[in-house]
């Protein structure tokens, strides 16, 4: 009865050790074959994938009916503020800028509105349907991807897992950037038909800058989305969580942050260093919103007039000379701003990137 199992155990120790000579023969003939060298040579991140990764995300977005609706309200918003600041302009609501005048009549195209038009300025509609441009192209990113069911097999190509959420922000950035761009300098272009004369250099710097600050501002929300897209396995989940936090800073941050001014507010006989905390508490309390900082960044870059962005003592104005500032001095008071903008951006993509990094993903049957 022990016969026929050895028999077996010795017919399988030969097929292993024929499996064994194969390999190291495989193994002979490569290391002949392959260049010398190249066996202590690091492998190198290949950048082909991502970015292929990169153009399917932009075909994708371009494709998709939801970017075609949301191009075609902000359009038609452009046009209706081109329109109202075009009639301010004829009926000259230009000269009722701080005293600067007609000095910069160009930048007036992207903060000018018409009083018997009920239409906000380019610059308003860009901070308000900006946070919606990057929370459309980022609740979805990822958690799309997973209900489907293809994350677990895009993961289990030849390609590295970061490269697919750098290139989730990548492409929707660059999508970002050239809708804001394409607007800016649709409203400049309508400009020159309107005005009559092209803007002047300094006027073409701050217009891209304010567009990049612009491009910057859409992408700290593009970044929170990806997070709640991340976080959240439903889609209408994270997509309601981005639309929460933008309501929140848009409309309610302001009210809670006067009722607490109203809460902690001095007398008008208190002195004047106390009166001075006071409006440095609730200016920098304001400044905790990224939307409040968006804000004084454009009405810096689009108004020369504005020589300061806080509360200002009779010391500071005396011996002032009501002169527009250059744009040097424009971005000196408003790099805080900016630099602010910038970190609130890269803290939610870190975010972002470390939770995903840190999350299982399987693959489904």
């Amino acid at each position: 009865m022990m016969q026929p199992n050895k028999a077996v155990e010795s017919r399988t120790l030969k097929e292993l050790l024929r499996l064994n000579e194969r390999r190291e023969r495989i193994s002979r003939l490569w290391a002949e074959l392959r260049p010398a060298g190249e066996a202590d040579r690091p492998r190198e991140r290949s950048s082909s994938s991502f970015w292929v990764m990169v153009q399917k995300e932009i075909g994708d977005h371009l494709s998709s009916w939801r970017f075609g609706i949301l191009m075609g309200i902000i359009v038609l918003a452009c046009i209706g503020s081109i329109y109202s600041a075009a009639t301010a302009i004829r009926s000259g609501g230009s000269a009722a800028d701080g005293g600067v005048g007609d000095t910069f009549l160009f930048l007036k195209m992207y903060t000018l509105t018409s009083s018997a038009l009920a239409v906000p300025s380019f610059s308003t509609f860009l901070s308000w349907l900006g946070p919606l441009i990057g929370a459309t192209l980022g609740f979805d990113a990822v958690n799309s991807e997973r209900n489907k069911g293809t994350l677990g097999r895009l993961l289990s190509q030849p390609i590295y897992r970061d490269d697919f959420i750098k290139a989730k922000f990548i492409s929707a950035l660059a999508m970002i950037a050239v809708v804001v761009f394409s607007l800016g300098l649709l409203v400049m272009g309508l400009g020159l038909f309107t005005i009559g004369y092209p803007p002047t250099p300094e006027e073409f710097a701050r217009i891209l800058i304010f567009l990049l600050i612009a491009v910057v501002y859409i992408g700290f929300w593009l970044c929170l989305s990806i997070l709640f897209s991340i976080r959240f396995r439903q889609a209408a989940t994270s997509a309601l969580s981005s639309i929460a936090i933008w309501l929140f800073f848009t409309i309610f941050y302001s009210m809670i942050i006067n009722m607490i001014d109203s809460a902690t507010a001095v007398s008008q006989m208190a002195s004047p260093e106390a009166q001075l905390r006071q409006m440095n508490l609730v200016l920098t309390l304001n400044r905790l919103s990224p939307t409040e900082l968006f804000s004084e960044t454009i009405s810096t870059m689009l108004s020369p007039g504005v020589r300061a962005l806080g509360p200002l003592t009779m010391d500071q104005l005396v011996g002032a000379i009501a002169s527009p500032l250059s744009l040097g001095q424009s971005l000196l008071l408003i790099w805080p701003q900016l630099t602010g903008l910038l970190a609130a951006t890269m803290i939610c993509f870190g975010l972002s990137y470390v939770l995903f990094m840190r999350q299982e993903v399987r693959s489904r049957a």
